[in-house]
């Protein structure tokens, strides 16, 4: 199913969306590369900065749990982006509502200086504009990207 082993991204949304919770894990180097990533409108209607709930629901406007496989970068409406294939149930629907990876100026550490907490998108895993590369360099097509509510376990 995963033609690539070697990194995992998870999108922690327990966390507020100023903190930094979308994390590449390099399970052979033993690190982890850490971003601002925005949940959907639909997950948090009060715009707290907290993702209240998830949705597979098109048109929901809302973040979705589960696991995905990351696909083909492409050229799209908000410039370069990462297609996402939803293998669970709760996203399946990922590729006909268009929840990709892509870039956003809502999504910046300004943002957060300004409104203590990032933007929200329609669904999509929107990360600042001018760490778009380097996240997607370190993706790529063919790997794992888990999403949820996670929690650390420690007491």
């Amino acid at each position: 199913m995963f033609e690539l082993r070697d990194r995992v991204a998870l999108a922690d949304f327990n966390a507020p969306s100023r903190e930094l919770r979308f994390h590449i894990v390099d399970l052979v180097g033993g690190h982890a590369s850490s971003y601002l990533v925005s949940h959907g409108r639909g997950s948090d209607p009060e715009h707290s900065g907290w993702l209240q709930s998830f949705s597979n629901e098109p048109n929901s406007l809302a973040s979705s749990a589960g696991a995905y496989k990351t696909g083909m970068i492409y050229e799209g409406q908000h410039g370069r982006a990462m297609r996402l294939t939803g293998l669970d149930p709760q996203n399946n629907n990922a590729e006909m509502r268009a929840i990709v990876i892509h870039g956003a100026d809502y999504v910046s550490e300004n943002h957060i200086a300004s409104w203590g907490k990032i933007g929200r998108s329609e669904g999509c895993f929107a990360v600042a504009r001018h760490m778009l590369p380097q996240l997607l360099g370190l993706l790529g097509q063919g790997r794992l990207l888990y999403a949820n509510k996670l929690t650390s376990g420690a007491a």
